[in-house]
């Protein structure tokens, strides 16, 4: 009998130890930085609020995304944001502009503990990914309004990073996203 069971119950455990394998998580996660060079940063002016930035919803997800010749958009399921784009955009945008103004107020709203802020910067991407052609391309509208004030007129944005040929990989798009956000970011800093 003890022969019988351990022949019907053998196979079994020797399946279940071939199918319950742990599976080897090979996604990478991507971060954007900023690539204005850091620098002291001592100034209390300007101060400005960055909210998050409005983004069509295709962009608004954790996967990267592409979009091929034929107006397809591919989304890699193994390389994925750290942390929301919107978020991240903010953050960067903050972080470069103010190395450029010599400013520890230009921070993202939410970092803001009191509203001693007076302005807020408004950003309205309307695209932020490759194109068929592997140029990253950064659409977008802003404007820095008064806290007090009257309503200021949305600036248009535009710019085409080409992708390093060196690293052609999902980390030399980054560096390109990293590229562009730093160029509306010298664009912001010479209207203030």
């Amino acid at each position: 009998m003890k022969l019988l069971t351990i022949s019907l119950i053998l196979p079994l455990v020797i399946a279940a130890c071939s199918v319950l394998k742990p599976v080897k998580d090979t996604s990478v996660n991507h971060l954007l930085d900023p690539i204005i060079p850091a620098r002291s940063v001592s100034g209390t002016t300007p101060a400005i609020a960055i909210t998050r930035p409005s983004l069509p919803s295709y962009l608004d997800r954790q996967q990267l995304v592409s979009r091929s010749g034929n107006g397809q958009l591919q989304m890699n399921g193994y390389h994925l944001w750290a942390e929301p784009l919107d978020s991240a955009i903010s953050r960067v945008t903050a972080l470069n502009l103010g190395r450029l103004t010599n400013s520890l107020n230009i921070q993202p709203i939410e970092s803001f503990i009191t509203l001693d802020y007076q302005t807020v910067l408004e950003i309205r991407v309307s695209r932020f990914e490759l194109d068929a052609a592997n140029n990253m391309i950064l659409e977008c509208t802003w404007k820095l309004q008064p806290v007090s004030g009257r309503i200021a007129t949305a600036v248009t944005f535009s710019t085409s990073i080409s992708t390093p040929t060196v690293d052609p990989s999902m980390s030399g798009r980054v560096t390109a996203m990293n590229e562009a956000l730093s160029q509306l970011a010298i664009k912001i800093a010479r209207s203030l």
